[in-house]
């Protein structure tokens, strides 16, 4: 692909009108709702920058094309440890389902030994993404995160050893405060540790073995060639190399793996890999300075999300690799279909909660957006004038055109239509309940457009496991009295239960009579509401996230600490009172889900316990 400083990059040009439109209000008491300019999201197939070039075929210590970078993405792992960002196992199977059509060459699925739900996760993604195969062969590698201890090593293998192409990847901290002061460990004993994870994973039949020392940004060089030599020669096939704490400028960050490069024994037998945090902001430019330093694979996220400031975005560093890759890097380039970066950041902003800022370069909001006179007159005379990419090549499509009106007269069969149009193929079960609601929303509501179906859709597609089901919801509120809210709600017996209750809102009245009924003690972290389009007949979406009371739900960290486990909710609907209470809902049942599978593990391990000791005595 041939670039330049004004060249623009286009992937065939429009999609045509089918695409969905996206516009956000936040709604805040103390502050003016502010509106973004609408921006429409379009999740059909197109031609990628690197369309005419064959992906090599996936060998894990080597890259046929010495030009080739993998992608590996580490959203569902090192981006869920956002705060506030858990995912549930339903959720992380949509978002590796999307990642495979952005065809990343791995997925980091999970931290397994973390609890009983990380493992049935990551196999879960594993059993069906990791033996997706597409026609032209491509299969995701399937990737589960450990520490060095044999028991997180063994736990990881068998949470993926059922992808077709699965993968271990096991990390020790290698600098000397890490060392020092967390670990307590001497240099001969991390690398002892290293060597004997690696072991244990041979044994075990594990053929694709990623290495990390963690903080090597602020490690002795000397001791990282030594211990990634040590590994190498245990049989490690790719070794990453973090900027843990984002401490690492691009210059320097390049100059260390150049120096990994030239003084680390067998190097030429393992694929070098980078994962730069971003404390600085710098984590994507540091990515692609160990790129070209020699690193064939880049670790990064969806929307940058991720530990404190987050990591490398992966938007950001395929794009300036399509864009600059030829000329500038030395013909580096990945085998992203970037017209799916918009629908998968969406779908990550949704699932997680987390808004993407409007200014985020690629995905924000004013991405492709002009407002300034001079800008606006440049763009009106030649788009080339200011931009230096189309929204078409990420999947976005500004043109306004409605496509199909949706309104109180439209169909099963023409919301069907639209959906499909829109990239959301339902189930028979879920498309009836989102015809059901489209239509009370189309009685009160002039002009159903694309933001109002995609709230629905998320909002069905979002429902956990149903274990409370919201049925009907009265309030009464105002000048003259205590806020009252009766609620209808379905339990897990199927019986119909109604409750009262009153408090200092109609929202928190209504939030109390769910746990009347509920009777799961849980408290309220956060709780925002914004409108999906513009005007007082506009749908609500509600996010909340809850956390369970007490010590239930405590799960480890990859850096062996323990941390309660948060639970989000999402509900859509006309009255903001009904979509908090949808939400509230929602997120209970997640904690309800979790804590179930959670006793059911302590039992079976009980169980277990018991077998065993019968044992021992009648031996």
């Amino acid at each position: 692909m041939e670039t330049s400083s004004s060249a623009r990059l286009s992937l065939g040009g429009s999609h045509g009108p089918n695409c969905a439109l996206l516009r956000r209000t936040r709604i805040s008491s103390s502050r003016p709702s502010r509106q973004f300019p609408s921006r429409r999201v379009c999740a059909v197939a197109s031609e990628s920058p690197t369309s005419t070039r064959t992906r090599p075929e996936y060998v894990p210590n080597k890259i046929s094309d010495p030009n080739y970078v993998r992608i590996f993405d580490t959203t569902l792992r090192d981006g869920e440890q956002s705060p506030g960002a858990t995912l549930t196992s339903k959720e992380k199977l949509e978002i590796a389902k999307m990642l495979a059509k952005l065809r990343v060459d791995i997925i980091e699925a999970g931290f397994p030994v973390a609890s009983p739900d990380d493992f049935d996760a990551v196999r879960g993604i594993a059993n069906e993404v990791g033996n997706g195969v597409q026609a032209d062969g491509y299969v995701p590698v399937i990737c589960g995160l450990s520490r060095t201890k044999l028991g997180d090593v063994d736990r990881a293998w068998e949470a993926v050893r059922s992808a077709r192409l699965p993968r271990v990847h096991t990390f020790i901290a290698t600098s000397d405060i890490h060392m020092k002061q967390k670990l307590r460990m001497t240099p001969d004993e991390v690398v002892a540790s290293a060597v004997k994870a690696v072991d244990r994973l041979r044994e075990q039949g594990c053929e694709d073995i990623e290495f990390s020392p963690e903080d090597a940004g602020r490690s002795d060089p000397e001791f990282l060639y030594r211990i990634l030599g040590e590994v190498i020669k245990a049989g490690a096939t790719t070794l990453n190399i973090p900027d843990t704490t984002g401490w690492n400028l691009p210059h320097e960050f390049g100059g260390l793996i150049s120096k990994i490069m030239e003084n680390t024994p067998g190097i030429e037998n393992a694929v070098v890999s980078t994962h730069c945090q971003n404390d600085l902001g710098l984590a994507s430019a540091n990515s692609l300075a160990g790129g070209m330093a020699g690193a064939r694979q880049i670790e990064c996220t969806i929307n940058g999300i991720g530990e404190r400031a987050g990591n490398c975005s992966l938007e950001e560093v395929v794009m300036a690799v399509a864009l600059r890759g030829d000329n500038l890097m030395g013909g580096l380039w990945t085998g992203i279909t970037p017209v799916f970066i918009s629908p998968t950041s969406k779908m990550v902003s949704d699932y997680t909660g987390m808004v993407v800022q409007p200014h985020k370069a690629i995905v924000g909001a004013n991405a492709f957006q002009h407002e300034s006179g001079i800008h606006q007159d440049g763009m009106l005379k030649s788009k080339e004038t200011y931009e230096i990419m189309t929204p078409e090549s990420i999947g976005l499509i500004r043109d306004d055109a409605a496509g199909i009106t949706m309104g109180k007269h439209s169909g099963r069969h023409a919301l069907k239509a639209r959906l499909l149009q829109l990239g959301f193929e339902l189930e028979e079960e879920k498309l009836n309940e989102v015809f059901r609601r489209f239509k009370n929303l189309a009685d009160t509501k002039k002009g159903i457009v694309d933001e109002d179906l995609l709230a629905l859709v998320g909002d069905e597609m979002n429902r956990s496991a149903v274990v409370w089901e919201l049925m009907d919801l009265q309030v009464v509120c105002g000048t003259m009295g205590l806020p009252t809210a009766t609620i209808r709600m379905a339990g897990p017996d199927g019986i119909i239960r109604v409750s009262t209750a009153c408090g200092v809102g109609p929202v928190d009245a209504a939030f109390k009579a769910v746990d009347s009924l509920v009777r799961v003690e849980a408290q309220l972290v956060d709780y925002d509401v914004t409108s999906v389009t513009e005007g007082i007949e506009a749908l609500a979406n509600t996010r909340i996230v809850i956390r369970p009371v007490g010590t239930v739900a405590m799960v480890r960290n990859p850096q062996g600490g323990e941390y309660k486990r948060s639970f989000s909710g999402n509900g859509a609907d006309g009255d903001i009172v009904v979509s908090s209470a949808r939400a509230y809902v929602s997120a209970l049942n997640k904690l309800i889900g979790f804590l179930s599978s959670q006793r059911k593990q302590q039992r079976i391990a009980a169980e277990e316990q018991t077998e065993a000791v019968k044992a021992v005595a009648k031996g």
